[in-house]
């Protein structure tokens, strides 16, 4: 838990660690696609420090109430 985050807790990403990086995409790659999606849930789940997005995913089963996606584009140079 990250007390900079209110309590909220991270998980791993592609990059095999935790913490949002920022779009990286390799130069010259064309545009990429970032899908940021947030979930309303009816409980608070109880998962450890550094679960896959699969547990996450898993944990959340039946207990979403309501859901986003904001999907914005980047390409660098």
């Amino acid at each position: 838990m990250v007390a900079a985050l209110g309590g909220a807790k991270q998980g791993m990403t592609d990059f095999d660690r935790i913490g949002y990086g920022g779009p990286m995409p390799p130069r010259g790659h064309g545009v990429h696609h970032y899908h940021f999606k947030l979930y309303a849930l009816d409980t608070e789940l109880k998962l450890p420090a550094r679960v896959a997005k699969t547990q996450l995913e898993e944990a959340m089963h039946g207990h979403i109430l309501s859901q986003a996606e904001l999907i914005g584009t980047y390409q660098r140079q």
